[in-house]
């Protein structure tokens, strides 16, 4: 008897698993579409004040994009109506950077390129090159209105980047703005967890509320391509307030909400693009480093991993079993992979059909994080990911 009845109690325990699951991913969808018709996106049509511009970019070690990428904000830059600069800060490069930037800087004076000083104690090395680089740029400005565009090496701007980005956060009346970058995807692995980027806030963070909220929680940046208004980034304490942030991006736009401000993602695969990684090596890496500080804590982030599998991992399991329900939030699940994708310019199909693969993949780089930082293992370029 003992047995039937714990049968009948795991059967309405799954049962219910697929129903909250189906539920959660409906409301996912939901939520997806109503983003993808709101959500911002940088529009070169609006005025766009002649105000001062500085392009910002840290780098080390990048040897591979640093020309591309240069050339790239040069000719954005170009298209500035007000006074624009481009300024490089060479993070202790231990490649071929410090030439290339040399024979960049050699074929265009108008380039101000700067050596990085070494890190102080208690800071990450993105915050402190991106800290040197608003430094040089403050020293620099008159005290008129001004914007930080702040740009990492594997990006590409298209050259009307700059104008509609800025334009449409000042006629939006935003303090920060961060139009996604088009993710630039070939192989599997990366086809298999990149999209899960804008997905994620997508189908979790309503974006009309965030843009005004000063709730932590509601708040979803990239740092890969943020443009913020110089006053608003000083007032919120600039990267010495995120200096021990592994997702500065983030901890910036909470830094700028906190003090008064306001900001939010946008979609910007039209004017802007990067390829973070190349292959299963470098995606491991690179979301290792990281997705341990992505959700606040560990217990955070097995709320959140278990939410996920949960909403598109059992419904889909479920489906497989026959169940009408679990097809339900399959579907819905990979439904809402296929307007994000639409919405942002990445890949529809077939790669929308494996989404709960996505999420399974996306857990266990997660746990694969958590148990890095518990060891001291994590390093990036060389450096510790821990201040």
């Amino acid at each position: 008897m003992s047995t039937l009845r714990d049968h009948r109690l795991a059967h309405r325990l799954w049962c219910n698993l697929i129903r909250i699951g189906a539920v959660n991913a409906l409301g996912g969808l939901a939520l997806t579409v109503d983003n993808a018709r709101r959500i911002r996106v940088p529009d070169a049509t609006l005025p766009c004040e002649p105000e001062p511009l500085w392009v910002l970019l840290p780098v080390r070690d990048e040897a591979a994009d640093i020309t591309d990428c240069v050339r790239s904000l040069q000719s954005a830059a170009a298209r500035w109506p007000g006074p624009s600069r481009v300024v490089v800060l060479d993070d202790e490069s231990t490649d071929a950077t410090p030439d290339l930037l040399a024979q960049l800087s050699a074929d265009d004076d108008g380039l101000v390129v700067l050596r990085g000083q070494p890190r102080p104690e208690g800071w990450l090395g993105k915050p402190w090159a991106c800290a040197q680089l608003a430094a040089f740029a403050a020293d620099d400005t008159a005290p008129d209105r001004a914007v930080l565009v702040f740009v990492d090496a594997d990006v590409r701007l298209a050259t009307d980047a700059l104008v509609a980005t800025v334009a449409t956060m000042r006629a939006a009346h935003l303090d920060l703005f961060c139009p996604y970058p088009l993710q630039e995807t070939s192989g599997a692995a990366e086809r298999l967890v990149q999209p899960l980027l804008q997905w994620s806030w997508m189908s979790t963070l309503p974006l009309g509320l965030a843009e005004r909220s000063p709730r932590p929680s509601l708040s979803a940046a990239n740092g890969q391509f943020l443009a913020v208004d110089k006053d608003a980034y000083e007032r919120a304490g600039g990267h010495r307030a995120v200096r021990a942030d592994v997702l500065e991006d983030i901890g910036l736009l909470r830094a700028v909400k906190a003090s008064g401000g306001c900001g939010v993602v946008g979609e910007g695969s039209t004017v802007v693009s990067c390829r973070m990684y190349d292959g299963w090596s470098q995606v491991r890496a690179g979301y290792r480093k990281s997705l341990w500080a992505a959700f606040g804590s560990p217990a955070g982030a097995v709320a959140v991993m278990t939410f996920l599998i949960v909403s598109y991992v059992v419904p889909a399991v479920a489906a497989l079993g026959g169940s009408r329900l679990g097809v339900v939030g399959y579907l819905a699940g990979v439904a809402s992979r296929v307007v994000t994708a639409r919405r942002t310019g990445g890949h529809a199909w077939p790669d929308a059909l494996l989404h709960p693969v996505s999420v399974l993949a996306l857990a266990t780089l997660t746990a694969d994080s958590i148990v890095g930082r518990r060891r001291g293992a994590l390093r990036w370029k060389g450096r510790p990911v821990q201040a």
